[in-house]
């Protein structure tokens, strides 16, 4: 392979990185990533990646659903609860009160702009919020799984 060739794959590379920082963004704990499709697309997707991986579904809520029930409105807005114990209770092991973070949650949602994000608690916030030490492995096998899955169900 030319180094001309090898400049242009890695020129490619850093764009993509590039792109795909800039469409989501980390603020209070809390990663938020575009997603180029509908919110029942989105969350439909990322349920199937989860469910493929041999995630636990807990609970889908319909916020929508809900408010249109007690006759309010709201943009579409759906949350998963999803978890696996294998990856879970390790956390729980260095500090139980991640019990309150976990199960995982996902929410996707409709802004005011029309735009649908995908929005999920950082794990290494919640391990700082916990006070988790001794467990960065998990916590990193959960950044690095909750970005993949995220990252499948937007694009």
């Amino acid at each position: 392979m030319s180094k001309q060739t090898l400049k242009t794959i890695a020129g490619i590379i850093l764009l993509s990185l590039a792109s795909t920082v800039s469409m989501a963004s980390n603020t209070n704990g809390m990663i938020k990533i575009k997603s180029t499709h509908s919110v029942s697309e989105t969350i439909n997707k990322l349920e199937a990646v989860l469910t493929k991986k041999g995630m636990t579904i807990f609970k889908r809520v319909d916020h929508t659903a809900g408010a249109n029930k007690v006759g309010l409105q709201l943009r579409p807005t759906e949350l998963l609860i999803f978890g696996n114990p294998k990856v879970g209770t390790p956390l729980m092991q260095c500090s139980q009160t991640a019990a309150l973070d976990l199960p995982q949650k996902a929410l996707v949602y409709k802004d005011k702009k029309g735009q649908v994000w995908l929005a999920y608690n950082d794990p290494a916030y919640m391990a700082k919020r916990h006070n988790i030490h001794g467990c960065e492995k998990a916590v990193q096998k959960v950044t690095k799984a909750l970005a993949t899955f995220a990252s499948i169900a937007t694009e």
